[in-house]
């Protein structure tokens, strides 16, 4: 019996030990959150708790201090730098960073992959804009910035998006029958409309008007994990 009880009390004080050992006091399943604040701004917020904003101008959650502010291009409602809250280390990488001498950069900051791309229409000079690929907790995201379809989207079909950014809204970018192309050229797995209407956030009536396979609708306020 006493040799009963001791060996219950040795498998007790072992389980407690591993349990111990496991237990580090650290989430093993953190992940990336984006939010979309509307128009055409973002809030990407890494697995590490980095604080990205891409073309900040419209909605709200700016109070988190950023670590990195991507801008697409030089247009008043993609390039509020102010509006966010920064860290002292705080980078700011722009369309003139993204874009030398005609090439398309790559960098890693603040903890993600991100790759300049093509982004042009009639109202938007490819040498003045670019899209960005962003590389985040192993998923890829297309920032599309403004543009309608350009050369490099067929480049994308391969490349296994997870999630792409279309503007959509006819009048200073694509249309909808033209970002339901791009949408079926990049293949992603998820496309999000956005930039649907001049001075709104969001507009759910042209929302409804992105019928293709990947569609996926964000209003502004929403969040989604990566």
């Amino acid at each position: 019996m006493k040799k009963l009880i001791l060996a219950i009390i040795m498998a007790a004080v072992l389980l407690t030990a591993c349990s111990g050992e496991k237990n580090t006091g650290e989430e093993n399943t953190l992940t990336a959150k984006l939010l979309y604040q509307g128009h055409g701004s973002f809030r990407l917020t890494t697995e590490k708790g980095n604080v990205i904003y891409i073309d900040p101008y419209a909605g709200e959650g700016y109070d988190e201090p950023a670590d990195l502010i991507l801008v697409t291009h030089q247009h008043p409602d993609h390039n509020q730098i102010n509006l966010p809250l920064k860290k002292d280390n705080c980078v700011l990488y722009q369309n003139t960073d993204a874009l030398k001498d005609g090439e398309y950069q790559t960098a890693d900051i603040a903890g993600v992959h991100i790759e300049a791309v093509q982004a042009y229409n009639d109202n938007h000079p490819a040498d003045q804009c670019v899209g960005y690929l962003v590389t985040v907790n192993g998923k890829l995201l297309y920032f599309a910035g403004d543009t309608s379809k350009t050369a490099q989207m067929a480049d994308m079909a391969d490349m296994d998006i997870d999630y792409a950014f279309l503007p959509t809204d006819g009048k200073f970018n694509m249309d909808m029958p033209e970002a339901i192309e791009c949408a079926e050229i990049i293949n992603a797995k998820h496309t999000v409309p956005i930039h649907m209407s001049p001075g709104k956030l969001f507009d759910e009536q042209r929302a409804k008007l992105f019928d293709t396979p990947s569609a996926y609708i964000m209003a502004d306020g929403d969040e989604i994990e990566l």
